[in-house]
């Protein structure tokens, strides 16, 4: 399963709480770097891969196609991801089936049936919601350190794919 996530240095802003009749403050710089997270995750295994990019260009897709046959030499690969542009377009599938990656798209609109999704939505929900790095560096080092320290174990609980309705489970 495949999914990036935009980091921006202006927070998501979320529910917080504040003593009754003030407001909630959260600091920010007024600037609005960003960065990209790339994902993998193998939803049988909890095994995960992650790069940075500066944008979700096609050359940056190519290089996580490229990491993950890499990591996984001589296996089949089925990679089920979005139809965002990068991933569509003829040069991008060429170079997948050069590698031997088979491309699976998932339907339209449907976060609910990707792990990796899911997963970005709960490092948005504990690291990144409500409070602003200093730079984006950090923001990225803080994604990077809480999506690769978790267990394989809690990846998938936090990911949905340990659910019993979870659509991939191995019946």
């Amino acid at each position: 399963m495949l999914d990036q996530t935009l980091l921006r240095l202006f927070p998501p802003l979320r529910s917080a709480w504040s003593r009754k009749g003030q407001q909630a403050q959260v600091r920010i710089s007024g600037e609005n770097a960003k960065a990209v997270l790339w994902g993998v995750l193998n939803p049988y295994t909890g095994h995960r891969l992650v790069q940075v990019s500066p944008s979700m260009g096609q050359s940056y897709f190519w290089a996580l196609l490229k990491l993950l046959r890499s990591n996984y030499r001589g296996r089949p690969i089925a990679l089920l991801l979005d139809k965002a542009s990068a991933h569509r377009t003829p040069a991008s599938q060429k170079l997948a089936a050069q590698l031997g990656i088979h491309l699976l798209w998932l339907p339209t609109q449907a976060p609910e049936l990707n792990p990796m999704d899911q997963l970005w939505r709960d490092f948005k929900r504990e690291v990144s919601a409500n409070r602003q790095d200093l730079d984006i560096a950090a923001h990225v080092d803080a994604g990077l350190s809480w999506v690769l320290h978790l267990s394989p174990g809690e990846t998938l609980r936090k990911a949905g794919a340990l659910s019993p309705g979870f659509w991939l489970r191995k019946k």
